[in-house]
């Protein structure tokens, strides 16, 4: 008897192991190739956050916000970092796709170039000629900025490229500037030699969500535990990095070693501005109910949104720690 407690003590014992060591496999999908916006969630990864909660993580570059959106509402990829302008409009055109989390509550999208052009205030847009890439959102968004501000469109142009060829644009003076991110292309013009400079949207009464975390409403129902997990285990990456990005930088350059360290440390430093809004501060991953309702009217107005659905068909907080509290 004492010899079978015993053989069956070990058994549940092997058996607890296994589950304690069994990891949920997820993988998120990047809304662009790496850069300083992802170090959090390497970070996270290398700090063994996901593990903690169960997770095997897998992380896979993107080719766009639009495109990262149609991966995860596909079912290839289970979470996604996208802007939210191609969340919502890809969700109000029927992709059963929800975000779970604000990483950014403003928007990094702006009109960058260079700091000798001139371009200091809206009114300095006119009569200047911009790079801009089709089918992305910052057109669109554009013109709520213009609209705000009382510019004469008429006296704006524009010219499409391929997105690699906008600060090659700006580089070789063929436009005056670029819609793009400060968070990326700014950097890519200052580490090419240049002094840039970035006129922001979200300053200058065109803000909208910045990026998302989102998966499928299938996820959400069905694996909500999953779901909280990892929204749990990305709050506390950022939170991390927030408090030390130099270490976090240096931690992800494990991964990205061939990357430029300082360029990559200055964009993160930029997307930890972004993670506030005038209404969510100090909130990592918080939703404000008001950044959300204007991010859905001006998506509207200038992006031919059309929903008749409320902001929290889009995005809830509902898997942040202590959403009570939020």
């Amino acid at each position: 008897m004492k010899f079978t407690s015993i053989i069956g003590a070990l058994a549940a014992l092997a058996a607890s192991t296994t589950m304690a060591l069994a990891q949920d496999a997820v993988s998120l999908r990047l809304n662009w190739y790496f850069g300083g916006l992802h170090v959090p969630f390497y970070y996270g990864k290398e700090k063994g956050f996901y593990k903690e909660e169960g997770i095997d993580l897998t992380i896979n570059e993107g080719r766009g916000s639009a495109n990262t959106v149609q991966v995860v509402a596909a079912g290839s990829d289970t979470f996604g970092l996208a802007d939210s302008s191609s969340l919502i409009a890809t969700a109000a055109k029927g992709a059963e796709i929800k975000s779970v989390m604000s990483v950014l509550s403003s928007t990094g999208y702006s009109v960058v170039s260079l700091a000798s052009t001139g371009i200091k205030t809206p009114k300095d847009l006119e009569g200047k000629k911009f790079a801009v890439s089709p089918g992305d959102p910052l057109g669109q968004l554009f013109r709520a900025m213009a609209a705000y501000n009382k510019l004469d469109m008429t006296k704006i142009s524009f010219v499409q490229v391929d997105p690699a060829a906008k600060v090659v644009s700006v580089l070789e003076k063929r436009v005056d500037g670029l819609l793009g991110g400060a968070d990326d292309q700014y950097f890519l013009i200052k580490y090419k030699g240049e002094e840039p400079a970035a006129l922001r949207y979200a300053d200058n009464g065109a803000n909208i969500v910045g990026m998302t975390i989102m998966t499928q409403e299938a996820t959400i129902k069905t694996k909500a535990d999953l779901v909280r997990r990892f929204v749990k285990a990305t709050v506390r990456a950022w939170d991390e990095t927030k408090k030390n990005p130099e270490g976090a930088v240096d931690a992800t350059m494990k991964v990205k070693p061939d990357l430029n360290r300082n360029s990559q440390l200055d964009q993160l430093k930029v997307d930890i501005e972004l993670m506030d809004s005038a209404n969510a501060k100090d909130r990592t991953g918080y939703g404000a109910e008001k950044d959300w309702e204007q991010t859905l009217a001006l998506l509207k107005q200038y992006r031919d949104v059309q929903t008749d659905k409320p902001w929290t068909a889009f995005h809830t907080n509902e898997f942040l720690p202590n959403p009570a509290s939020n």
